[in-house]
């Protein structure tokens, strides 16, 4: 698995980012370019002009992410929307959805399933995390130092090109994501992939959870967050951010539709094996004594409901896969990243602060 270690400064970090990453990177974007016209007839440029419109609201809420993304479009010799359009590809899939006027079946979001849970002497933050298995050569571990700063370095799985995912920081600060489906779209907040590089830059939990709401997230999604001293969940909309705190097992479960009451949310039908995956994972950590590493990694290959079961499987009408496993211990600062279905991985990365 390609590791890219980055520092500097936000357009010397995307520089290194895009050169190192080149092949990636086009992988990401011949993938995104040919997925969108085959699920809502997007030509690539339909793409880069919806992305245009990112490009001033994410230019107020924190500039050195469009410096970062514009050294990773120059470092990889493409343009700044194209890498742009990756960054914001999930709010493009918003945009899509929220209109009515349009049928929104076929829009595609990446699945998952996490869990986190605070054991008398560990942190755990985990997640499979499920998407089309002809992205799987496009992932990268993007490693970032802010030279010069206070910012804690971030070690993350990312797809190439975005620079915002799935990962944990120095300070013992975690973020997992799931896809909600939901009706809205706010451009002028934080797009879900930034809105999960701003988690990762905060020092603390609380800091990370401050950083999401007071800005807010342009559509839907589910941040779980957590350091050593346990996870919070975070539900988003384009019109609310809501918190779901640990259960009487102080663990947090989630899959990819919101738990929490919403009323004035629109949300339709969209996987519907989210409500079996969720119960079947609280169901299996129910009584999980001593939490490992490996006691939980036994849990993620669970395959009740195949193909579409937590440890999914892209074949018959499921059309996503489990194309990585991540488990977090953020009490010693580590984590174990294995590529592919946990029962057929291919490759096993542990990082490490």
């Amino acid at each position: 698995m390609l590791e890219v270690r980055c520092s500097g400064t936000p357009y010397e970090i995307g520089v290194t980012h895009g050169k190192l990453g080149k092949e990636k990177v086009d992988g990401s974007l011949d993938f995104y370019k040919q997925l969108l016209w085959e699920s809502a007839s997007m030509s690539w440029e339909q793409v880069l002009q919806e992305a245009t419109k990112y490009v001033e609201p994410l230019e107020k809420i924190e500039p050195r992410y469009v410096e970062e993304i514009r050294g990773i479009a120059d470092g990889a010799g493409v343009s700044f929307l194209d890498i742009l359009a990756l960054n914001v590809r999930s709010e493009i899939n918003f945009g899509l959805f929220s209109d009515k006027s349009k049928d929104s079946t076929e829009y595609p979001s990446d699945g998952c399933t996490s869990f986190s849970v605070l054991t008398g002497s560990k942190s755990f933050l985990c997640q499979n995390w499920d998407w089309r298995a002809e992205q799987t050569p496009n992932l990268m571990v993007y490693h970032i130092s802010h030279t010069g700063t206070d910012i804690p370095d971030i070690s993350m799985i990312t797809e190439a090109g975005i620079i915002g995912k799935i990962g944990f920081n120095s300070n013992g600060v975690g973020v997992c994501l799931n896809a909600i489906r939901c009706r809205g779209l706010d451009r002028s907040k934080l797009p879900v992939h930034i809105a999960l590089r701003a988690a990762m830059e905060a020092k603390s939990r609380e800091e990370a959870v401050e950083r999401i709401k007071s800005v807010g997230v342009a559509g839907g999604g589910h941040l779980l967050v957590s350091d050593a001293t346990g996870p919070v969940s975070l539900e988003c909309t384009s019109s609310w951010v809501k918190e779901l705190a640990m259960d009487e097992k102080s663990r947090i479960c989630h899959s990819n539709h919101l738990i929490l009451d919403h009323p004035d949310i629109d949300e339709p039908g969209w996987l519907k094996d989210s409500p079996a995956r969720l119960a079947r994972m609280r169901a299996l950590t129910a009584d999980l004594k001593d939490p490992t590493v490996d006691r939980i990694f036994e849990v993620f290959k669970d395959t009740e409901g195949y193909p579409s079961s937590i440890n999914r499987k892209q074949e018959g009408e499921c059309r996503s896969q489990t194309l990585f496993n991540i488990i977090m211990d953020l009490t010693s600062k580590t984590a174990q990243v294995s590529f592919g279905r946990p029962t057929e991985y291919s490759e096993r990365v542990q990082l490490a602060f």
